[in-house]
């Protein structure tokens, strides 16, 4: 397996890209949690905080970009989520924007009392997903319907006003089916959200190809921009204009700088603003991006897939059978872009595995998650992770 992984890195396209993180020598794959930071970074915050900050000042909101800092990241993201300019503003946490989302589709669904009253959420969903969607119900006068994403298309009917979906199983890596779950969603005469963080960088997404309404995602896993980095929301062009936050602030008025009492909601996605860009960790994240330079997300899928294909052979060479058990598809078209093994005493099995230079992540009951990032990841990291993963179930007895 060992020389299998050196002709694979040796044909891989994307190999190059390494060198543009800061890496060690640990096997880091649990990039679907944080990122690895990008060589660029460091530099370009210095001058943030030393020249823009330190000395322009104030001065830094125009001639500094700072202002405009949120779409025109935004357009950046676009290309990676299947996206045209102008549909996607950067800022807040995933759960504000899922917020933001959820509501204004049930808002631009119709009236709850007229009939559409009901939030249908993914039930395996990350759990913050469903306490925003529990809390929008309250606000809204609807109800929460949470059912498993295979259970979607059975729930939904004249009563339906917006649909939380993930795009990617956080556990399992399971990756759900938004093209027809989409459909299905439109067909009924609601709308959809869904939330891409475990899938935006690791795949093609095609917000714009499938007729997506909203979207939300985080930039820290696969985007690579730094812990707490800033969220996005994605709002569909021909949407913008019924787009009704919940939370409108100052810097989504239409004139922000009037300081008018009432509100009047700016044009286009600049609606999904709120309050002041969190400049530092947002330009942070736009240096992060330089990675993507030269990048089509078809190479990054496609050695996703080959990379787990090989993890999961190696494990399967390596580690006794019975020992851990695969819950992340086979199916290429059902998998994300980590590998989940249910593994008895997961938790300290993980903990021995860090140790030895192989960082995962552990989730409760008994789930190793091992989170593939293909422009830093290569082959021999799959193999090694593997191996030291058979001697670790094997130290343990």
């Amino acid at each position: 397996m060992k020389a299998r992984a050196a002709e694979l890195d040796a044909e891989d396209e994307l190999r190059a890209k390494r060198k543009e993180f800061v890496l060690d020598g640990t096997v880091y794959l649990d990039g679907n949690s944080l990122g690895a930071l990008p060589t660029a970074v460091p530099e370009r915050v210095a001058d943030v905080i030393s020249r823009q900050w330190g000395q322009l000042r104030i001065r830094s909101w125009d001639e500094s970009g700072w202002w405009t800092a949120p779409e025109r990241i935004g357009d950046r993201i676009a290309p990676l989520v299947g996206a045209a300019p102008g549909q996607i503003v950067v800022g807040d946490s995933t759960s504000v924007n899922v917020f933001k989302a959820l509501v204004a589709a049930v808002r631009m669904a119709g009236d709850p009392a007229g009939g559409r009253d009901e939030i249908v959420v993914d039930a395996t969903t990350f759990p913050t997903d469903g306490y925003i969607a529990e809390s929008a119900a309250r606000l809204t006068g609807c109800r929460v319907v949470a059912v498993a994403p295979g259970e979607v298309r059975g729930v939904l009917g004249p009563r339906t006003a917006a649909v939380l979906l993930n795009h990617a199983d956080y556990r399992t890596g399971r990756l759900h089916d938004l093209p027809s779950l989409t459909a299905a969603v439109h067909e009924a005469g609601a709308l959809v959200v869904w939330d891409l963080c475990h899938t935006a960088g690791a795949l093609p997404v095609g917000l714009d190809e499938h007729g997506v309404d909203l979207a939300v995602g985080c930039t820290y896993k696969y985007l690579n921009g730094g812990p707490g980095s800033p969220a996005y929301i994605y709002v569909r062009a021909d949407l913008q204009g019924r787009f009704d936050s919940p939370l409108p602030g100052w810097n989504s008025h239409v004139e922000p700088f009037g300081m008018r009492p009432e509100f009047e909601a700016a044009e286009g996605a600049v609606r999904g603003r709120v309050g002041t860009p969190d400049i530092l960790s947002m330009l942070a994240l736009e240096a992060a991006l330089d990675v993507w330079d030269g990048v089509s997300i078809e190479a990054v899928r496609a050695k996703s897939l080959a990379l787990t294909d090989f993890f999961l052979e190696c494990v399967a060479a390596y580690v006794p059978a019975g020992r851990v058990e695969p819950i992340t598809p086979a199916a290429h078209g059902e998998r994300g872009s980590q590998v989940a093994l249910r593994c008895e005493d997961a938790g300290d099995v993980m903990r021995r595995l860090i140790e030895a230079g192989v960082v995962g992540d552990f989730r409760a009951p008994d789930v190793l998650r091992f989170g593939f990032t293909p422009l830093y990841v290569g082959f021999a990291d799959a193999e090694r992770a593997a191996g030291v993963l058979a001697e670790v179930l094997a130290a343990e007895g």
